[in-house]
Parts: structure tokens; sequence; C-alpha cells
């Protein structure tokens, strides 16, 4: 552990690198804020885990215009293709898909906020019916147009770590993380 109590760890769900505080049990996406570009290049693990990332960290990596969300999906009988990795035949109602993202929603508001991105992660990758579960719901990078509008124009108005409200879209019923 570093003096200021930092490390570098990897996601292996989100395939990226994030940084963690052992004494205060904190990680985030981000570099912390009270650490130099310097001294971020000084922490365990940054050697092997931030290889070639740019000045703003891990999180950097998309164009202009761009911003990086992860979701959970919950589809439903009227979604535009009501299967998934985890149902071929999805036959819940809306609402019953609604009260689902409500469920992970209450149970990721009641989470310190340094705890929301891996609790996010996790929930994603055995409860999204979207198949970016393998990677805890990360979508990546993308810009305006490349998402269904109510997505984009949810994704795009949230701040990096913020939580969307419950988002409806033809796929089916959403929650989203921005972490980018």
């Amino acid at each position: 552990m570093s003096s200021s109590g930092w490390e570098v760890r990897f996601s292996n769900s989100r395939q990226i690198p994030y940084f963690y505080h052992a004494e205060k049990g904190l990680s985030t996406w981000e570099p912390p804020t009270e650490i130099s570009q310097e001294q971020l290049h000084q922490l365990p693990g940054a050697s092997k885990y931030l290889k070639g990332q740019g000045a703003s960290g891990p999180a950097s990596g998309g164009k202009d215009g761009q911003v990086r969300a992860s979701h959970i999906l919950a589809k439903h009988s009227g979604s535009r293709r009501p299967s998934s990795w985890r149902k071929e035949n999805i036959t819940i109602t809306r609402e019953e898909a609604q009260r689902i993202i409500e469920q992970h929603v209450k149970t990721l508001k009641s989470l310190p906020p340094a705890e929301v991105p891996q609790e996010f992660a996790k929930i994603a990758s055995t409860e999204s019916d979207c198949s970016s579960a393998r990677k805890g719901g990360d979508l990546g990078w993308f810009g305006r147009g490349q998402m269904q509008k109510p997505f984009e124009d949810a994704t795009f108005g949230l701040e990096v770590g913020q939580l969307s409200d419950i988002i409806c879209t033809d796929s089916g019923v959403h929650v989203i993380l921005r972490t980018g």
C-alpha cells in the first residue's frame, strides 16, 4: 500500500482498472482527486494496470462528445426482442420488469457511493437481460445517435458516477450508471 493508502486494482467484471483504498474501504473508477498524476503512476499496481492510460486515468478513452455507461436491463413480453442470455422466452409484463429495476435501484441507493460501481457490475453480471452482463453491464464509449433516444438522453444528462432514474425503451426497462 502507498503512503496515500490508494492502490490500483483490476476489475475482472468490467475489464478496467480501478482505485482502491483498503483502510477506508473505498473504491472508485476515477483517479482520487487528492493524488497528482505523478503520484498516480507510482501507486501499487499502476505499472501493471495503468499502462497506456492517458492523463485522466482509466476512464479516459472516449472521443469528444462520447460518454461511457453501464446498465441493467429487464426485458418484458413487449420488448422488441423478448429473449436474452438468461431466458429464451421472456413473458413478464412491463410493470414486472419495472419492479425488478426498482428493486435494483433501491439496493444501489442504499449503498455508500463508493460501493455503487462494483455492486452495479455484480448485479448486472447476473441479472441484466443484455449481453453486456458479461462485462458487468458496461456498454463502452458511445456518442449521440448510437443508442435509443430515451437511453441516450438519460446517459448524457448524468454526471460520471450518477445513477439514472428508471428508463424505458423498446428494449425494456433500464437503470444506467454513467462511468465516463
